[in-house]
């Protein structure tokens, strides 16, 4: 056994004499807390949770919030397109880049203020009332400030039962704290808007936990506001729908929270069409917490206890998961997730200020179902459910598709229709054939032992699976006019894993890449394609009883739309910007790349500890003109961003809008650190179940630090 093996081995001991007596429960949630250590290295951070009481590192600017946000596409406003945010010194936040000379009439309303503090359970209920101006448009302004330690947290908007927004929080750090503000085109739900409705908005959070010597203090002061304004700009052929049904666990009459938790919740709703809908879209929200959260990090079941005897179990069911939409039983589509990261995941000040992508906005996958309106438009019930799917691996390189996962996945869907104008047409026709026949799976694993033989020291494995779907029928109106309607897609799944050090280290290189399109006869109605590449490696040392976790994240998102796409894809800031405004554009391309490094250093066993972290994330935005095949390079480029944080700290800034630089900023500082050697990416993964009190107590604050506090 290796020296350092032993060091890593030593620590881990004088955990354990104290990891078991945190947080609070009787004697089965103690049991189970003494059984649920997914990996060694969630224990070695609960070492340095257990014995940090203060961290530090380099302040953006001495005595000012910490400014965080997503970098995104420009969203139409009233002025115009919204740029970016920036957080002033006294913590308030602007948009830049919006033009009051140009500025459109509108409204707005305040739909929440409140702070989320112990919440769990807790939504905060309103009543929203449709505004007394004129709108054909919606955008809302989520702000939030927070100071002290804290876990990141997810947060779900509702409109009643119905899902309308899924978004997460950035760490908080000590005094002055952290603040940021999210614009989003909430357009595609302008329905909804219309009508008095129930505003839930459950961000579950927990403070003061006096049962661990480290409280969690940060609460989340929060502000959404909502903004109406009529708009001429037009990018999508269709209009948003005619009506939107949830498929959820239907609480907003209760006013709680309507996610399912899968796979102790069975997401299944019952639901009646009308007889004259034309389309039919059903976008899924779907994002893994808990065990699972870390999935694409996960081995083969066969491999779950390879380390048995150094880390223990470490979550299994492959590092695959397919999200599966149901039609009264049958296959309709599927969703392979993107991995979202959030401002806890791997090393925290890889998430300062630039968070991860999608981490404030969790994108949602449409499935056409319209092939499916032949049966669904009888005015009978029938049945949709959403499932997440694992690999069960039979230990050599065989595997098979199982909705067996680990705990747990937030579920929601929605059916978002669009209904003829005849009242009486009534859709018929040929039943959908489906073919879904099983995925290509290929799979390797081999573990190397140790010199002495007595231990397992290494694991590597690979992952590749290729899917495709297609839905086809025949569609006939009460004009007995014929159509035929088609959903088709084509995936592909590959993952490269090492495990060294006796577990404690890890590398994953990780590709989705996919196309989803929705046609009617030979005329494409939507089409979608996109690439999820992301590298994760970490590694921890212990020398001379210094703990040294050194990681490197790089993640990336290509996402090409073209069509009539349900949600907002960004093509509307720049239809009512002057120098594109006269330009049609029938698609647009996300193509976003992040790369980050980032350390955490605790010498000896002392209470203090410092951290370092570098993130560059560049931001294209373009469109498409025209109706010919999809490109590789759009068009258009409409905007770019190319962002540099050291230390929590913008060191370069660069942002250029249709052609034009809006904000340019550099400033002198050092370069990042470079990676260190080795692997591991569970060392600040976990973040407890956030499903109950209880759960919390016995998970959140058992199993992952909160570290790099300023």
């Amino acid at each position: 056994m290796s020296s350092r093996h032993s060091e890593k081995m030593s620590l881990i001991a004088s955990t354990e004499r104290t990891a078991y007596d945190i947080g609070t429960g009787n004697k089965e949630q103690q049991a189970k807390r003494k059984t649920h250590r997914l990996h060694l290295l969630l224990t070695v951070a609960l070492a340095v949770r257990h014995h940090t009481t203060t961290t530090t590192s380099a302040p953006a600017l001495s005595g000012t919030v910490l400014g965080c946000f997503q970098v995104a596409q420009p969203v139409l406003t009233p002025y115009g397109p919204s740029y970016r945010s920036t957080t002033t010194r006294d913590g308030s936040t602007e948009l830049i880049g919006v033009s009051s000379s140009s500025a459109i009439e509108a409204c707005r309303v305040v739909l929440m203020e409140h702070t989320f503090a112990w919440s769990y359970g807790r939504p905060f209920v309103g009543s929203y009332t449709p505004p007394s101006c004129e709108f054909n448009r919606v955008i809302i302004n989520f702000t939030s400030v927070s100071e002290g330690r804290q876990f990141d947290r997810l947060a779900l908007m509702y409109f009643g039962s119905t899902e309308v927004w899924r978004t997460s929080t950035a760490e908080p750090t000590q005094h002055p704290g952290i603040t940021w503000t999210y614009v989003k085109d909430m357009t595609e739900f302008l329905l909804l808007w219309k009508w008095p409705q129930t505003l839930i908005f459950d961000l579950g959070n927990l403070i003061d936990d006096k049962s661990n010597n480290l409280p969690d203090t940060g609460s989340f002061n929060t502000t959404l506001t909502a903004t109406f304004f009529n708009s001429p700009v037009e990018t999508n052929p269709l209009p948003p729908a005619d009506l939107i049904i949830p498929i959820s666990k239907r609480q907003g009459a209760s006013n709680a929270s309507s996610a399912f938790s899968f796979p102790s919740d069975n997401a299944t709703n019952s639901i009646s069409f009308p007889h004259n809908v034309k389309r039919a879209v059903f976008s899924v929200s779907a994002n893994a917490q808990s065990t699972d959260e870390f999935w694409w990090s996960n081995v083969l079941e066969t491999d779950v206890y390879t380390f048995n005897q150094t880390v223990g179990e470490m979550p299994g069911l492959s590092p695959f998961r397919e999200v599966q939409v149901l039609i009264d039983g049958q296959i309709a589509g599927v969703q392979w997730p993107f991995p979202v990261i959030f401002t806890g995941g791997v090393v925290p000040s890889l998430h300062r200020p630039i968070v991860g992508i999608d981490a404030f906005d969790l994108r949602e996958h449409e499935i056409d179902i319209t092939p499916f309106l032949t049966i669904l438009c009888d005015g009978s019930d029938h049945t949709f459910t959403i499932l997440v799917a694992g690999l069960a691996d039979d230990g050599n390189s065989s595997a098979t598709v199982t909705n067996s996962v680990p705990d747990h996945w937030i579920l929601t869907g929605k059916i978002f229709l669009w209904l003829d104008d005849d009242e009486s047409a009534i859709a018929t026709g040929t039943p959908p054939e489906v073919e879904f026949g099983e995925p290509v799976i290929k799979l390797s694993r081999a573990v190397t032992l140790n010199s002495a033989g007595d231990l397992n020291e290494t694991l590597t494995y690979h992952v590749s699976v290729s899917r495709t779907v297609s839905v086809k029928a025949t569609i006939v109106n009460s004009q007995n006019e014929t159509r035929d309607a088609a959903w088709s897609q084509t995936l592909s799944y590959s993952n490269n894993a090492v495990v060294t050090e006796f577990g404690f280290d890890q590398i994953n290189t990780f590709s989705i890449k996919g196309s989803d399109i929705a046609s009617t006869g030979s005329s494409t109605d939507y089409m979608t394609q996109y690439s999820y590449p992301l590298y994760c490696n970490s590694t921890s040392a212990i020398a001379g009883g210094n703990l040294t976790i050194h990681a490197r994240l790089t993640q990336g998102l290509d996402l090409l739309v073209q069509g009539s796409s349900v949600f907002p894809s960004g093509l509307e800031a720049f239809a009512a910007k002057p120098q594109t405004e006269n330009k049609m554009f029938t698609g647009s391309l996300l193509s976003t790349s992040r790369d980050g490094t980032a350390s955490f250093f605790q010498p000896g066993r002392g209470k203090k500890s410092t951290g370092f972290g570098s993130t560059n994330q560049v931001f294209r935005f373009g469109g498409f003109i025209g109706e010919n095949s999809p490109r590789t390079v759009p068009d258009v480029e409409l905007y770019f961003r190319n962002v540099t944080a050291i230390n929590s700290t913008i060191v370069n800034d660069d942002e250029i809008v249709a052609g034009t630089h809006s904000q340019s900023f550099l400033a002198e500082a050092p370069r990042a650190a470079g990676p260190g050697t080795g692997t591991g990416p569970s060392v600040f993964m976990d973040r407890g179940n956030g499903d109950t009190k209880q759960s919390i107590l016995a998970a959140a604050h058992r199993q992952r630090p909160v570290l790099l506090q300023d």
